[in-house]
């Protein structure tokens, strides 16, 4: 996998977000944000995401505030987050969330708990990763492979697992896979989405043939438990796993930390990809503040500097063309997994509620 300077794409994110205050023109919300006038009411924007991790939430508060905006991230698993939402319907407490995929936005969007509007960036990004009934939903920030790590010391590609089935299925991988205990999360609930929609089945139970079932159970079987607040890329330096599930962005920063050169699997199967999106809550008192924060935080300036800052691969053609280009190269090389989405959306929360009650030790 690539390694970056941290320094290096700090320094980057600075200078991109200074550039974008001084190319903004006067007059519009997110122009006088990024002048540092408010770019709201000064009232405190509710921002939900599950895009929270590495320092994501602290950047992006500190940056509002420099762009105007006065921000409180409360940030929890993709799963935990939808359900939240879901469950303030009606009596909203977020203002805005991001960092969610379709499958969440889609269960959002039927419950009518979002509200559409089109960004003022909304011209700079692919219109098929976006909210797929056309009426602006919700917007593309960034797209994510999830995918299976593993330490390049312990594996050659070729002695790798090729797929997920791999590690249970092959004795030489038994417990040398990390194996998480909490299901709330975008990752773990996209790689079981991964894995169950190849067994579909209109007889079985929750649309899943009985084999399929047993993948489940034999991923927790052979496994190798979590330990809480222990990082996964901590326990392969340390010799305890030699592999687990992580989102792309967040292995070159890993990777430095903790001084393992991982690899990722790339099953031909291909990866469970994320397009992660950004929407207005419905029923928020501060619509016109939501919409000027989307308007500034998923412009090309901010989604460059968030990229230089987390090797994360944006949308906005803008941003893209700032992006470290070994990160474009890389995302550009993933195999994206051809999933049923309407299909796992429809289940997936009854799934994870099984999985929880019956296979997880």
């Amino acid at each position: 996998m690539h390694k970056l300077t941290r320094s290096a794409a700090a320094a980057t994110a600075a200078t991109l977000l200074l550039a974008a205050c001084s190319s903004s023109d006067a007059g519009d919300p997110q122009t006088a944000a990024a002048d540092g006038e408010s770019g709201g009411s000064g009232d405190t924007l509710i921002v939900y995401t599950n895009s929270n991790a590495d320092g994501r939430a602290e950047w992006l508060t500190e940056q509002a505030a420099e762009a105007g905006f006065d921000i409180e991230v409360v940030g929890q698993g993709g799963g935990d987050t939808t359900n939240k939402i879901l469950a303030e319907a009606g009596n909203p407490v977020a203002d805005v969330v991001f960092g969610l995929n379709h499958m969440y936005f889609s269960q959002l969007v039927e419950a009518d708990t979002v509200e559409p509007y089109e960004p003022a960036w909304a011209d700079e990004v692919d219109p098929d990763l976006a909210d797929p009934s056309g009426e602006g939903n919700f917007w593309p920030l960034v797209q994510q492979g999830i995918v299976l790590a593993y330490n390049a010391e312990a594996y050659t590609p070729e002695e790798a697992p090729q797929d997920w089935t791999d590690l249970w299925n092959d004795e030489r991988f038994h417990e040398r896979y990390e194996t998480v205990d909490g299901l709330g999360g975008a990752t773990t609930q996209l790689i079981f989405a991964g894995i169950l929609d190849r067994y579909q089945d209109p007889a079985g139970e929750l649309g899943i043939s009985e084999e399929g079932w047993e993948q489940i159970q034999g991923y927790f079987e052979h496994g190798n438990p979590s330990v809480p607040d222990t990082d996964l890329y901590l326990r392969m330096a340390e010799g305890e796993v030699d592999m687990g599930q992580m989102f792309t962005s967040g292995i070159p920063s890993r990777e430095a930390e903790y001084g393992v050169d991982s690899e990722i699997m790339r099953p031909e199967i291909g990866i469970p990809f994320a397009v992660e999106q950004i929407a207005v809550v419905k029923g928020t008192d501060q619509a016109e503040d939501a919409q000027a924060f989307i308007d500034w935080f998923g412009s090309a300036e901010t989604q460059a500097a968030w990229s230089a800052e987390f090797d994360s691969m944006p949308v906005n053609e803008g941003a893209i063309a700032e992006a470290d280009p070994e990160i474009v190269e890389f995302h550009q090389g993933l195999v994206k997994q051809d999933i049923d989405w309407d299909f796992v959306a429809e289940n997936i929360a009854s799934w994870i509620e099984k999985v929880e009650l019956e296979y997880v030790p």
